[in-house]
């Protein structure tokens, strides 16, 4: 299988009854400050406060029972690791969530507040996957990768499709990468229901191996840095940059001040929250990175899971 129109639109059914159709929203002081018309989707209102409900609940719903009985598992600094662990109590099996030992305390209490069985390791990739095969190999229990997973592509992918249906007449469609799992499906959403509109993918500077691959034609893995948006610090994955290369207009990058400063943006003009990961979008707009001039633009804003007690303007 790979991705397409008809896995995501599969997926929507699936998933419809757990997710919510989240709302897009304006703001006339944003769009007169861009020059251009901005259409945020909220992906911070939906489930778990973040678009990672969309594609575990569409893998988890996947699955034929007698895999789903063994439960299933994966590793996740939080947001992924809380839609998993949320999509398994869904359908009533066990899940096995790997978390980093310094993962932010709102997110290791809402996965645990879904039953999942959490397993705590070091702070790194190597630690984080070593631990997960490990868990794997003594409870049976299956991967759910999140973002190599094409179930998962698929399931993020739906948003993209809320979007288009929404708001009509769009010319981007922008969105955060790090792994590339919201940016796989989106892109393959958008170009297949409206070729047109082009598809531009932000990451933070300090974390760009998504737009030095995009550069390159080839993967490129980069060590990570410090990135106060911490849910883009993961290289992009093989499967999703096949997508990314074929799909994906352009990829820019953001400076860590422009993040800080379009989350405080969005806050205090939209009152609405949403996480450093979920502002880079609007970051590309505040820094002038495209030209966006009259242009429709539609922004997913991925998640609202930020811990109050350490707010980057406040440190």
């Amino acid at each position: 299988m790979s991705v397409d129109l008809n896995c995501i639109r599969a997926a929507h059914e699936r998933i419809r009854a757990y997710i919510h159709h989240t709302s897009v929203l304006t703001s006339s002081r944003l769009n007169m400050a861009s020059g251009a018309s901005l259409f945020f989707k909220c992906e911070n209102f939906q489930k778990i406060g973040a678009f990672k409900a969309r594609g575990a609940t569409n893998a988890v719903f996947s699955l034929n029972d007698a895999t789903a009985h063994q439960g299933v598992a994966t590793h996740s600094s939080g947001n992924h690791g809380a839609a998993v662990a949320r999509a398994a109590k869904l359908r009533g099996i066990l899940s096995h969530i790997v978390m980093p030992s310094n993962s932010a305390k709102v997110k290791v209490r809402a996965v645990e507040s879904y039953g999942a069985q959490i397993v705590f390791c070091e702070p790194t990739e190597e630690a984080r996957e070593a631990a997960c095969v490990d868990v794997i190999k003594k409870t049976g229990a299956t991967l759910i990768h999140s973002f190599e997973n094409e179930d998962v592509m698929a399931g993020q992918g739906t948003a993209a499709v809320e979007l288009l249906e929404d708001i009509a007449d769009l010319d981007l469609v922008m969105c955060p990468v790090g792994g590339g799992g919201l940016l796989s499906g989106t892109a393959v959403a958008v170009k297949s229901m409206r070729p047109r509109i082009k598809v531009i993918a932000v990451e933070p500077a300090n974390v760009d191996d998504a737009a030095q691959s995009f550069r390159a034609g080839r993967l490129i893995q980069t060590e990570k840095k410090f990135t106060i948006a911490d849910g883009l610090r993961t290289n992009v994955g093989a499967p999703n940059f096949a997508l990314i290369q074929r799909y994906v207009d352009d990829i820019v990058t953001v400076s860590e001040e422009a993040i800080v400063s379009a989350m405080r943006t969005i806050w205090e003009t939209m009152k609405i929250i949403v996480e450093p990961s979920a502002a880079v979008a609007y970051a590309v707009i505040i820094e002038r990175k495209i030209d966006i001039t009259s242009k429709r633009v539609g922004i997913i804003l991925t998640g609202g899971n930020v811990d109050l007690d350490a707010l980057p303007w406040n440190l």
